[in-house]
């Protein structure tokens, strides 16, 4: 199928409305239910999109999914010291007092977390056990309230410290 622009006095076929436009356009309704209440019999590839939960769907033959794929990206926030787990992979982690992040070799290759220095204290952070932390110059503290740091896994029991680090 290609991409059709109609002018103004050419003949519209049935066939070029299924095609052109009902395959190339994104149909908007309320919900999951006004969705398959008006599309008895979707398509593969079909897209929709839901204002109520500002969701883009897609028909993959067997069912709607997501079209967006969610990162699993959460805020949370920290006031007490504690060490990294699995769960914490592509997160943000707001310190709202000094703390120290004990890094323990839990992420997958490639993976990040992400900290923001809320408040007055530094995040001090760590290596566990067998974990190496390379850093510019090895420092390991943020430089100060409203500074951030991300760590990322390198390589097995190997992570990179990087921000604003003090």
């Amino acid at each position: 199928m290609t991409y059709k622009v109609f002018a103004n006095g050419n003949p519209l076929q049935a066939s070029e409305i299924n095609l052109n436009l009902m395959q190339q356009a994104i149909a908007v309704f309320t919900d999951a239910t006004a969705r398959e209440a008006a599309i008895a019999v979707p398509v593969n590839g079909q897209f929709a999109y839901l204002t109520g939960t500002s969701n883009l769907t897609k028909y993959t033959g067997a069912a709607w999914e997501n079209a967006i794929a969610d990162t699993g990206t959460t805020v949370s926030e920290q006031g007490t010291s504690r060490a990294i787990v699995a769960e914490d992979a592509n997160s943000f982690i707001y310190a709202t007092a000094a703390i120290t992040i004990t890094v323990d070799d839990e992420l997958a290759i490639g993976e990040s977390v992400n900290f923001i220095q809320n408040e007055a204290g530094a995040i001090t952070f760590a290596a566990g056990a067998g974990v190496t932390l390379n850093s510019k110059e090895a420092l390991l503290d943020t430089n100060g309230q409203f500074t951030g740091a991300s760590l990322t896994k390198k390589a097995t029991n190997s992570y990179y410290l990087i921000g604003d680090l003090a």
